[in-house]
């Protein structure tokens, strides 16, 4: 009998199956998982145990149709443990970590429906299946066999080991470095140490160290980055230098949170997994998977950026040295003297934009405005519809026809129960086989300002903005049959590419004239301030690509180790440390006055999220956004037409059709890296 309590248990009856935030609570996710997995592994089991021949209706389709209840929890519980986490939901992640690993090796490790699904890929030429069809049955064998379902039954107990440790490793990495975030954020008791911080940011300064308990002082919390965002501002050197020893030593600082241990052995179980798999190390098992295809394509793409990078980096050290009047510069130095150098060079102080980038007319006059204008979408904002939280909106998307395409609902402000960084995730996923449309959630980290006060963003958090809503839009756009295409399931090393195109539409004149006005006077951004704005695109891009570039072969070093190949020691601190150093210096882009954007203890994206050995994606994307970027001014920029052929090309498509060839579709051709070396001023590279 259906426990009606449970709100998991059923289906949501709000509009498109939004998930019922205000019945849920903290005591219904266990039972939800618990009931969620002895479901699917009964739903498994028949299927597995069907003594009619296999079909692809009978095995693949209802493989499809399996898991509702314990999909429902799945995209509920890990949103909200990352946007709103508190103890006992990480006690729940804790435990139900491990469980989740093994449910799906009782599942991918099952040697009749294993058997089932070769038999289907073996008969492929001779079934009538459809191109989505033929890609859907591709895709279950491979996932199949990368999971292990080729392995002897002691291999196979191995590796549900190895599964089970890695999940609670990176669990606890995540755990930890939400910790570290927190602890590592910087108390002031006096206010002229925030002397060149904006009025908007001391306010919410003071207002983060009142919800911590400290009031009269100021509190200066962390994102993900290395590099604090108001060290472009903050002018005092001793407080810039406190800042960003604060940062760079995040969970390597000893106590419960430091990530050094948890890290290293992470690494060994990833390589050990992949050894059993049959591949050198993980970046290899990983990456085959991938549009990259292996490891040593992905690091061409990064060696070819490098030295280039490394060159405009050092011109940049010392034009910021000279600047300060100084001989060299030091990295928490390095944001300062930026923007005296960009005030100078291009007349142009970032603080300036901020009057004209109040949230409000960013996302209607811009992110929404420029989905309208490209795709025909229209919002409505739905207030009675809630999400986990008061402050989460929730807006109806429409088509051009006014038809119906699903939510999107916009988390925007930082929280200390809440994850670094920005994302998208879905609530509900788009497939014409469950008849669900898509429900998605876009988060961002901006300063929350004190109430009764705007909320003016820099022109990073506008970026960003347009970004996660390239995500959302994926999302939104999705039109798949089956639900393991929606959306963006597609290459980790793909899935960056239709957000950071979408980033373009933040500085395309018709859309950047429509939202940059000013908060109070409703004066639209200057024309001069708009041409320096863009003359300073590439401004400091030495340094940002070195940054990232640092960082993303970091994530391929650590990942390319054999399991002999792992350091250890007595002082795993020294050894991540040590390890750090080496990879840098030996990949010739080790500097001194840029750090990498994430080191190894709070590199949160591949040791707690999904991008290990990944994290070159980035970049990898990028050459097809760039590529992108230069179709549409091709082809008259913005404009239905155009923005109607990516969608149906490439938006639309999901996980469904190899995205290499979704790209020639809606390109033509291959893809260029000219038009990313050209975007970053690295055409030396060229």
């Amino acid at each position: 009998m259906t426990d009606t309590n449970n709100p998991f248990f059923t289906p949501s009856t709000l509009p498109y199956q939004l998930p019922p935030f205000d019945a849920i609570n903290e005591s219904h996710y266990l039972p939800a998982f618990e009931r969620g997995v002895a479901e699917q592994l009964e739903e498994v089991e028949a299927i597995a145990a069907d003594s009619a021949p296999a079909t692809f209706d009978n095995t693949i389709v209802a493989l499809e149709k399996t898991g509702d209840v314990l999909h429902r929890v799945l995209r509920v519980f890990y949103s909200v443990v990352s946007a709103d986490t508190n103890p006992r939901l990480q006690e729940i992640q804790k435990e139900m970590a491990p469980k989740l690993a093994a449910h799906t090796d009782a599942i991918r490790l099952n040697d009749r429906l294993f058997a089932r699904v070769k038999d289907l890929y073996d008969r492929r030429e001779e079934l009538d299946l459809d191109a989505e069809q033929q890609w859907l049955l591709r895709r279950y064998h491979l996932d199949f066999v990368r999971a292990g379902a080729e392995l002897s039954n002691d291999d196979k107990d191995r590796l549900r080991a190895f599964n089970e440790e890695i999940s609670t490793l990176s669990t606890q990495f995540s755990q930890n470095q939400l910790a570290a975030t927190n602890e590592a954020a910087v108390v002031l008791d006096d206010v002229s140490e925030l002397d060149g911080m904006s009025d908007d940011a001391v306010s919410a300064a003071s207002k983060a160290a009142e919800s911590r308990g400290l009031e009269g002082k100021y509190l200066l919390t962390f994102s993900n980055f290395s590099v604090h965002p108001q060290l472009a501002n903050l002018t005092d050197p001793a407080v810039r230098e406190r800042v960003y020893r604060a940062s760079i030593t995040r969970g390597s600082s000893g106590g419960d949170s430091d990530n050094s241990a948890t890290l290293l052995r992470l690494v060994r179980v990833r390589a050990e997994r992949a050894r059993l798999l049959g591949y050198d190390n993980h970046a290899e098992y990983t990456i085959a998977d991938q549009t990259a295809g292996t490891p040593q394509a992905a690091l061409d793409m990064l060696r070819r950026l490098a030295p280039a990078a490394v060159a405009n980096v050092r011109t940049e050290a010392a034009e910021r040295a000279e600047v300060l009047g100084r001989d060299t510069i030091a990295p928490q130095d390095w944001s300062f003297a930026t923007e005296k150098l960009r005030k100078v060079r291009y007349d142009f102080d970032a603080g300036e934009l901020r009057p004209y980038l109040q949230l409000e007319r960013v996302l209607h006059d811009g992110v929404f405005y420029a989905a309208n204008q490209v795709f025909g979408l229209t919002f409505t904002e739905r207030p009675e519809l809630t999400s986990y939280l008061p402050e989460v909106r929730v807006f109806e998307v429409f088509d051009a026809d006014g038809e119906a395409l699903g939510l999107f609902c916009a988390d925007y402000f930082t929280r200390d129960s809440k994850n670094g960084g920005a994302w998208m995730n879905s609530f509900v996923n788009q497939s014409h086989l469950t008849g669900d449309k898509p429900v998605v959630n876009n988060n961002l980290n901006i300063p929350k300002p004190p109430e009764g006060q705007e909320a003016l963003l820099t022109f990073d958090e506008v970026t960003t903005m347009f970004h996660e809503f390239g995500h959302a839009l994926h999302g939104l756009f999705s039109n798949v049959t089956y639900p393991r295409f929606s959306g963006t399931s597609v290459p980790r090393d793909f899935v960056e590419f239709p957000s950071q195109v979408n980033e373009m539409w933040a500085t395309w004149p018709q859309i950047l004239r429509n939202y940059a006005k000013h908060h109070e006077t409703g004066e639209p951004m200057p024309q001069e301030l708009i041409n320096r704005l863009l003359q300073s695109q590439t401004f400091n891009e030495g340094f940002a690509t070195t940054e990232y570039l640092a960082s993303a072969l970091l994530d391929l070093a650590w990942h390319q180790l054999s399991v002999d190949e792992v350091p250890d020691g007595d002082d795993p601190r020294a050894v991540v440390a040590e390890f750090e150093a080496t990879v840098l210096r030996e990949a010739g882009i080790a500097v001194d006055e840029v750090s990498p954007r994430y080191r190894s203890t709070y590199f949160g994206h591949v040791f707690g999220g999904g991008y290990a050995a990944g994290y070159y994606s980035y970049i990898w994307s990028e050459v097809l956004d760039a590529d992108t970027v230069s179709w549409f001014k091709d082809n008259g920029g913005l404009s239905r037409a155009n923005g109607d052929h990516f969608r149906d090309k490439l938006l639309s498509r999901g996980g469904s059709l190899d995205p290499m060839q979704q790209f020639r579709d809606f390109t033509g051709r291959d893809p260029r890296i000219e038009p990313l070396l050209r975007k970053r001023g690295l055409d030396a590279a060229i």
